[in-house]
């Protein structure tokens, strides 16, 4: 047990979170990597419409798939305040109803997604060369979408009672089975957009696997038959804390969909930059995301542990932190957009579009990195609705913007758009979490 779980209420709270966070930035990077890689698969191997294709699922894989990790996300801030607050009964309780959860949002996700994925590739204007593989690579990834949501539920129990370790292996396993699957199945076995989609549902299930092992190991995270008893309170706390989270996912991902509206109409040229564009961002942001779930862990222990103002010094620890781990990542989008771009790309007018987006969104890193550090922060606290609130603020900013920009600035007007959701929603959780904190110093914790 000593080695599946961390403590994180005690001792230096820089050197904490960076212990906590090098091993979960090592996996993300890992994890956004293979789809780097499948990206790169895809458009080489392929052709740039098929990248543009499964680039074009992105939005909609957030607002289906993102609700649900994000719900999985909520659940661990109630195991890590159990956690902190040394409650092993309560614990294992939330643990055996989260599984519960987590298998009926699978059950629905699945069943209702796969119904009306193909209305919701119409709506989104998809160009209709790109018809049959969006919806061939979409429908596979989400036949295996529980599968993904248990994968997500694992690496965040684990997380959430501060081993961040079990899942970087799990995430280096998947990554590695992700890009060797996707380079058996696309060119020795041409089977397409199908074998890219079923690389990744199998690495998925090879990275659930391996954190179920070691959750099997550690008998203090495991339910006894009197926990698998449904109890109405903790499920309810859990959905409380759970679906803001996942709301705020699936409405940021809405202004998502605006702007693959927008860049749809525009081509599928553009479709395809926008797709490798989001691929590099996607693997960029992960220092900042990583800083945010470092604190989401950290947090959430200290406030379980009522040491409040720990909160305070490891947030501000997770700023700095935040800042020195973009540099180098912001840098290769501001100086190297089109090497990036080339790694995914054939074409040369495709790759010169994303030399307009990607600058703008390196400078942009910044700002976004402050935002997930005040969101998980809030969250940690169990203060999931205003977070929640913030992604309302993502999307009118998008929607917005994206709506006077790009008559006037066009591709250059999407990235206006999505710096400006970064930029909009990050000022409104500092405030709040400011807010919040100057209420702890006063000793209220509501």
């Amino acid at each position: 047990m000593q080695n599946t779980t961390n403590d994180m209420t005690r001792g230096n709270s820089m050197k904490l979170i960076f212990q906590f966070f090098l091993p979960i930035l090592i996996g993300n990077l890992f994890q956004q990597l293979y789809s780097f890689v499948d990206s790169m698969v895809v458009g080489k191997g392929i052709g740039d419409t098929a990248l543009a294709a499964v680039g074009n699922t992105g939005s909609v894989h957030f607002l289906i798939i993102g609700f649900a990790v994000g719900l999985t996300g909520g659940l661990g801030i109630c195991i890590s305040h159990s956690f902190g607050a040394n409650d092993t009964k309560k614990l294992r309780k939330e643990i055996a109803m989260s599984v519960y959860i987590c298998l009926a949002i699978g059950i629905v996700i699945t069943t209702f997604s796969l119904l009306l994925m193909r209305r919701l590739f119409i709506f989104l204007q998809t160009p209709e060369d790109m018809m049959t593989d969006t919806l061939v690579y979409f429908g596979t990834i989400l036949a295996g979408s529980t599968i993904t949501i248990f994968n997500n539920f694992v690496m965040t129990l684990l997380r959430s009672v501060g081993n961040s370790k079990v899942p970087l292996v799990s995430m280096v396993l998947s990554a590695i089975a992700n890009i060797v699957l996707d380079l058996l199945f696309v060119f020795p076995l041409h089977m397409g957009v199908f074998g890219a989609a079923l690389a990744t549902v199998l690495a998925q299930a090879i990275s659930a696997l391996y954190c179920f092992w070691h959750i099997l190991r550690a008998p203090e995270l495991l339910p006894q038959k009197g926990d698998w008893k449904a109890d109405g309170k903790i499920l309810a706390a859990l959905t409380g804390k759970g679906l803001p989270v996942a709301v705020m996912n699936s409405v940021t991902a809405i202004g998502g969909m605006v702007l693959q509206v927008f860049v749809n109409q525009m081509g599928t040229a553009y479709v395809a930059a926008y797709a490798a564009c989001m691929k590099v961002c996607g693997l960029f942001e992960q220092p900042g995301v990583t800083v945010g779930l470092a604190l989401l862990t950290f947090t959430g222990q200290n406030y379980g542990a009522k040491k409040y103002d720990r909160i305070k010094s490891g947030v501000w620890a997770g700023v700095i932190l935040s800042i020195l781990v973009n540099l180098p990542f912001a840098a290769l989008e501001i100086f190297a957009p089109k090497f990036l771009a080339s790694l995914m790309l054939n074409d040369p007018t495709v790759i010169s579009y994303t030399c307009i987006f990607l600058p703008l969104t390196g400078i942009a890193l910044f700002p976004l990195g402050w935002l997930f550090v005040f969101r998980n922060a809030c969250q940690g606290m169990g203060k999931t609705v205003l977070p929640m609130i913030s992604g309302v603020v993502e999307v009118v900013m998008r929607v917005g913007i994206v709506q006077i920009a790009v008559p006037h600035f066009a591709f250059r007007g999407v990235a206006f758009a999505e710096i400006s959701a970064w930029i909009g929603a990050g000022a409104m959780l500092m405030v709040t979490y400011l807010v919040y904190q100057v209420r702890l110093s006063k000793g209220v914790s509501k």
